[in-house]
């Protein structure tokens, strides 16, 4: 996810198994001269060697006429035998006790070598892109370990694409500009690589609007980009498959919401059974909901929040929650321990990072961190003080989501209302990371030996 580096590390890419003398290539191996002594000494077919050009290391050099023999040929080429008795391509001899010492073959046959890992750009690349209501993000990635994968590029654009939607039921003008030029720079980091395979999502702005279809069409000429509208239950499978690996082992139950731009989705999972490699295999019963923070902000007001403001927002997205059929499915988990909360959106990961104090956003920090119930209270309690220009200071916020953060407090107040919890898990990854864990299993490169094919 991430974004994130979350596959195996650049370092591994192209490391091989080889002992040093094999791997070392074009740059000789760095062994001590007096490691090299000791290994000619005790290989009987270097016994001649001391009287041959090789300095002794034991301070046991010979004298008189000897001694000016071997000074005059000091300057000399020579040549080191393999264990075959071949001579190779001739280096010089070393003249200081700085220069690079000759390589000495071991008198032990050598290990073959291991299958050296294929190199980065050998491995397959998939991309995904989720164009939201309020942002426009894109994630290129290779695999890596069984499960995992390495971002190689990625890109995120707040284009606020459903501005103004909850009055006109259409995307505005401006606000399709926006995301056509932010697409545009998304096909050109895609058709300057090799794709194996991609997916490219629209979800509520254009599903919900009524020139949705019609907008999408522009995308497709002017950014060459032909993306797909999801329906609700896929985007909140996708949020699912994207956060399994911030679900941990002994975990019971989970909640997990993703508090979008023009809507929020709920899952419930279930984890009291046998657990599947896929998470999303353990929803149990999943919601909707037709409100996040752009919609929520432009009905009640994003920039002055008051208490009460705020309270309404709550009991606006509780009203919703009480319609939803299946929020009991995980009753009888609510009260153990091994169950909590995970959320994945903006909202919660502003929120991280204020509790953090971090002077600049910092993913590595704010993803898979744990909150308690007391400290997300302190959190909301900090935001609904400050004023508008408070909450724009904040690098954590920025002007970009100074109006809207409260608004998604709201909706995170009324998810736990309902799903009261002790933990609150921060997860900084999606939709896009849900796509690309599927395209990859799916395509099986993890089906051997947990690396890309």
């Amino acid at each position: 996810m991430e974004d994130h580096d979350t596959g195996a590390g650049a370092s591994a890419v192209g490391m091989s198994g080889a002992s040093p003398a094999q791997s070392a290539g074009p740059h000789p191996a760095r062994f001590s001269r007096h490691a090299g002594a000791h290994q000619r000494h005790a290989d009987p077919r270097h016994a001649g060697q001391r009287q041959t050009g090789q300095a002794d290391q034991h301070g046991d050099q010979p004298k008189g006429k000897t001694r000016k023999r071997r000074k005059r040929k000091r300057g000399r080429k020579v040549f080191a035998r393999d264990v075959n008795g071949a001579v190779p391509n001739a280096a010089p001899a070393a003249t200081t006790a700085a220069s690079q010492p000759q390589s000495v073959p071991s008198p032990v046959e050598p290990r073959p070598a291991a299958p050296q890992r294929p190199p980065q750009q050998e491995l397959p690349v998939f991309a995904a892109l989720d164009l939201g209501t309020n942002n426009c993000r894109l994630l290129v990635a290779v695999p890596g370990r069984h499960g995992q994968f390495r971002v190689i590029d990625a890109f995120s654009r707040i284009v606020r694409l459903g501005e103004g939607l909850t009055a006109s039921g259409r995307l505005g003008q401006a606000a399709m500009d926006r995301a056509v030029e932010a697409l545009k720079i998304c096909g050109e980091k895609l058709r300057n690589r090799k794709i194996r395979k991609a997916r490219l999502i629209a979800t509520e702005a254009c599903r919900s609007a009524a020139n949705g279809v019609e907008f999408l069409d522009r995308v497709e000429r002017e950014a060459g980009l032909k993306l797909e509208i999801i329906d609700r239950q896929t985007e909140a499978r996708l949020a699912v498959s994207g956060c399994g690996s911030l679900v941990e082992r002994d975990t019971q139950g989970v909640v997990l919401f993703d508090i979008g731009g023009g809507s929020s989705e709920i899952a419930l999972i279930d984890l009291t059974g046998r657990r599947s490699p896929r998470l999303a295999n353990h929803i149990v019963s999943w919601t909707s909901l037709p409100v996040g923070v752009v919609s929520l902000a432009e009905r009640f007001g994003g920039r002055t929040v008051t208490r009460e403001t705020f309270a309404a927002m709550v009991d606006d997205v509780a009203t919703r929650l009480k319609a939803f059929d299946g929020r009991d499915r995980l009753a009888h988990v609510l009260a153990s321990p091994n169950f909590h909360l995970l959320g994945t959106s903006g909202t919660v990961t502003t929120l991280a990072g204020v509790h953090l104090d971090l002077e600049r956003y910092d993913r590595r920090r704010v993803d898979g961190l744990w909150m308690d119930r007391d400290s997300v209270d302190r959190m909301i309690e900090r935001l609904i003080g400050w004023d508008f220009q408070q909450r724009c200071a904040n690098p954590c916020i920025g002007a970009d989501r100074a109006d809207l953060v409260l608004a998604g407090c709201a909706i995170l107040e009324a998810i736990r209302g309902v799903w009261p919890s002790e933990r609150l898990r921060v997860a900084d990854r999606g939709l896009r990371e849900g796509i690309l864990s599927e395209l990859m299993a799916d395509d099986g490169v993890w089906r051997n030996d947990g690396r890309g094919r």
